[in-house]
């Protein structure tokens, strides 16, 4: 069985950082609403942060060794990562070209990871590397074409460069297939960094606490945001722990993809918590807001974990009818009827104490 190693452990270190930086795009409000400049601003932040890591995740998962080779090219890519994380910022413009040279360098050395392996590789397991190590290239001088523009074109290459990237794995799956993942080991790096973004939601509930009003309403928030939390982080691990036959060979692409929007939906659950407190959104937003957060943490979930989970233990219709009809009647109903942020909180604490019973 593949184990997590020391140095993949430290090397999701420095994604924490990259993390709370896109995270805190979405705490700012203008007017009672996140403008949807921010709101595109954190995907187009979040997207390359996500597949740079799923990239070396991937590459490490199929061909890594703990071996000094391939330590030194993990390092290297610590030091791209630093360059990326440092340029992360609203103001893009200003920071681009550092963006560039840590997000294209994470990439490309990955890329020569690749091209390496395949050399020292047999049958489909050397079909396979050779055909990402070389197709991802296209991608990366996409990207690079991006560096021959100033306006919004350059974004739109980059962008088109990085779309690509993400799409070649699919267009080549009938290569994948033939070499398949190591679940358990992917699985495992999956919840580590989803246990990085339930950190993101514990910050939230620092802010709460060090907010200097200690009051039972504030107090109480906190209980309950943690209490969300602890539901949250029930529901997931023991799915991952106890209910996911980690024998599937696949090429894991729904644990892949799907994780993108776990991780989005994590992100914004954490800003809602934070900006419920602050009492900073128009109301009706601030519904949509965490409510739609949940939605598509509960859709996401769902698909990744339901071709893993044993036969008998996947949601059934039924299931699947609660948890929706739950969640569509407190949204309505919020909505109409406008309450406290706490009573929002108990809520979503309640569905997802719900969907961790029903799953777990």
């Amino acid at each position: 069985m593949k184990k997590v190693t020391w140095l993949e452990l430290f090397y999701d270190l420095l994604f924490v950082a990259a993390v709370s930086k896109a995270s805190h795009v979405l705490l700012h409000v203008h007017h009672g609403h996140i403008p949807l400049e921010y709101l595109l601003k954190f995907i187009l932040i979040i997207i390359p942060i996500w597949w740079a890591w799923v990239g070396q995740s991937l590459f490490i998962n199929r061909f890594g060794e703990d071996r000094t080779s391939h330590r030194m090219f993990l390092i290297v890519q610590l030091f791209f990562s630093l360059i990326m994380t440092a340029s992360l910022s609203v103001e893009f413009d200003q920071n681009y070209a550092a963006f560039f040279i840590g997000y294209v360098g994470l990439r490309a050395m990955t890329a020569i990871q690749y091209l390496v392996v395949s050399r020292q590789e047999l049958s489909y397991r050397k079909v396979t590397a050779r055909y990402l190590g070389s197709r991802f290239w296209i991608g990366l001088v996409i990207s690079a074409s991006s560096l021959l523009f100033d306006s919004w074109l350059r974004y739109a290459a980059l962008y088109a460069g990085i779309a690509v990237d993400i799409a070649l794995p699919l267009l080549g799956r009938r290569h994948l297939v033939k070499t398949p993942i190591h679940t358990h080991h992917l699985l495992e790096r999956f919840a580590l960094f989803t246990l990085i973004l339930l950190g993101e939601m514990v910050i939230s509930i620092l802010a709460v606490l060090q907010s200097g009003s200690w009051t039972w309403q504030s107090v109480l928030f906190a209980v309950m945001t943690f209490i969300l939390t602890i539901a949250i982080w029930w529901q997931y691990f023991d799915n991952v722990e106890k209910k996911v036959n980690k024998t599937l060979q696949t090429t894991g692409q729904i644990i892949i993809y799907g994780h993108l929007f776990v991780f989005i939906s994590l992100c914004m659950l954490a800003a809602s918590i934070r900006l419920i407190f602050l009492e900073e959104l128009n109301y009706s937003f601030m519904v949509g807001l965490i409510f739609g957060s949940v939605t598509l943490y509960f859709v996401s979930t769902t698909l990744v974990f339901h071709k893993y989970r044993h036969a008998h233990l996947r949601l059934g219709r039924i299931h699947l009818a609660i948890l929706a009809g739950l969640l569509g009647i407190m949204f309505l109903c919020t909505l109409w009827l406008a309450v406290p942020g706490y009573i929002i909180i108990a809520e979503i604490m309640i569905f997802f104490g719900v969907y961790a019973r029903l799953t777990t």
